[in-house]
């Protein structure tokens, strides 16, 4: 598959446009600006519900999201991101 210029120029505009956090093993992952949030909910210490109120979204919808988090950041718990989140210093609201 070729890829032009442009596209490339794009998708390296998108990911440097895309937040960074560290895993567990010290390696950079790319997050969505909802995972973003989400993430900042778990810091603050919100509950699921309390999140999907804030953002608009499904109870469900943040427990994708989460599942997805804990995938990408390679922990096991809602604690083990909130830890990851105080890595990016996130500030509390």
């Amino acid at each position: 598959m070729k890829v032009t210029v442009q596209e490339a120029s794009r998708k390296a505009a998108v990911s440097a446009a895309m937040p960074h956090a560290i895993d567990a093993t010290g390696k950079s992952v790319h997050l969505t600006p909802t995972q973003l949030k989400v993430m900042q909910g778990v810091y603050s210490g919100q509950l699921n519900k309390q999140i999907a109120y804030e953002l608009g979204i499904a109870e469900a919808t943040v427990k994708a999201h989460m599942t997805a988090l804990m995938r990408k950041l390679n922990v096991r718990n809602r604690t083990q991101v909130a830890i990851a989140a105080q890595r990016l210093a996130f500030p509390l609201s």
